[in-house]
């Protein structure tokens, strides 16, 4: 039997995280958490701290640590804010950290985590977006492996094991298409941030949901399946298939297909990422193919979907120009929810912000956050040129 893997998470309280959870409670032997780190959910972490007593505890959020400090179970630290997630990233227990935090607040935990000789686990799109360059060759330097959580880039991860670089043709990503994908493009003006929150598969964050109606998660899983698995760009696809049952596929040079199925709980993923290279038992729902009864393919229409194509031009380029389309996503979709643009506002005011920025190529990690931090202030400037396009 393999050693215990023990784990730090780094945003337990998110549904990704709360999934690794759950697979800690199907594999103890297998998963130890020593470490727990929340946003602002000082109530939830508290709950799992005492149920999985970790060495260390982490909030961001420092305005809420006393609503912690004094209850948490005998033998466990309390640290708060940005460095308090550098502690748990580099912490001497841990032999994983599972990076599962929102925006870019993960970025610094994981090349921290990287340089103190930790394996990561990435569910965060943020790190590869933003900084796939620096975060893969630090990882290369220091041998340490980078291993997928998204079910789309585990699954690839799953069709590669054994396989060289070299005999890949393409990286065919599956998306949903989420709510929208047979909306004329000319009624999605229309759309009202319930109807787009409504996802036809995922139970998701407000803002992950939002990505996945207008696909820019997608985009975003085709710049980190760029620095993953080290294939350009232009090896990088989408294909539209709304059951969510196959998770993503490769082709090979032959011609021949790989692809991984199972039922839609990221579980799965989890589980193979904490125990790889082993399969183990466990009580989730095998899949049952027959009872299926059919999966559909479709290729997604460019022009309802204009993120993809925004991503593949930020990948292509690299440089901070994926931060930056990160950056003016993540200013773009709240100010959509809180009704001040229109749905298709989203990608205009990306592709708005990627045209005025002055690309830095190879940049290092301050320069990274120096164009993310640009960004948000021109993605601000373009809502704001916008908002007269709301009824």
């Amino acid at each position: 039997m393999s050693q215990k893997k023990r784990v730090v998470i780094l945003g337990s309280t998110g549904s990704i995280g709360e999934s690794a959870l759950k697979v800690a409670r199907d594999l103890p032997d297998r998963m130890e958490i020593v470490g727990l780190a929340a946003g602002r959910s000082a109530k939830a972490l508290l709950a799992q701290a005492t149920e999985f007593k970790p060495k260390a505890v982490a909030l961001y959020d420092t305005a809420e640590l006393d609503t912690i400090r004094g209850h948490l179970p005998d033998g466990t630290a309390c640290h708060g804010g940005p460095e308090g997630l550098i502690e748990l990233a580099t912490m001497p227990e841990a032999d994983m950290v599972l990076i599962s935090i929102v925006g870019t607040a993960g970025l610094a935990p994981a090349l921290a985590a990287i340089k103190a000789g930790k394996a990561i686990a990435v569910a965060s799109k943020e790190i590869l977006v933003m900084a796939g360059e620096e975060v893969t060759r630090e990882a290369a330097k220091h041998n340490i492996p980078i291993l997928p959580v998204d079910s789309e880039h585990n699954a690839i991860f799953q069709c590669l094991v054994g396989e060289p670089t070299r005999h890949i043709r393409r990286l065919i990503l599956t998306a949903s298409g989420g709510p929208f994908r047979k909306t004329p493009a000319a009624d999605l003006a229309k759309v009202t941030p319930a109807q787009a929150l409504k996802h036809p598969t995922w139970n998701m964050g407000r803002k992950i949901t939002i990505d996945s109606a207008t696909l820019f998660n997608k985009g975003l899983e085709m710049i980190e399946a760029r620095w993953l698995f080290g294939v350009p760009m232009s090896q990088v696809d989408v294909v539209v298939h709304p059951q969510s049952i196959v998770h993503s596929l490769v082709e090979f040079v032959d011609g021949s297909q790989l692809a991984q199925l199972s039922h839609s709980d990221m579980c799965f993923p989890i589980q193979y990422a904490v125990t790889y290279p082993d399969r183990l038992p466990n009580r989730l729902k095998p899949l049952n193919l027959a009872e299926m009864g059919s999966l559909t393919f479709e290729a997604p229409d460019p022009e309802r979907f204009p993120a993809l194509r925004l991503a593949r031009e930020a990948g292509t380029k690299g440089g901070t120009l994926p931060a930056v389309l990160n950056a003016a996503n993540e200013i773009a979709v709240p100010a959509f929810l809180d009704g001040q643009i229109l749905f298709p506002a989203i990608w205009h005011i990306v592709e708005a912000v990627m045209k005025r920025h002055v690309n830095v190529e190879h940049p290092h990690l301050d320069e990274i956050l120096k164009a993310d931090a640009w960004a948000r202030v021109a993605a601000q400037e373009e809502v704001a040129s916008r908002k007269i396009e709301c009824p």
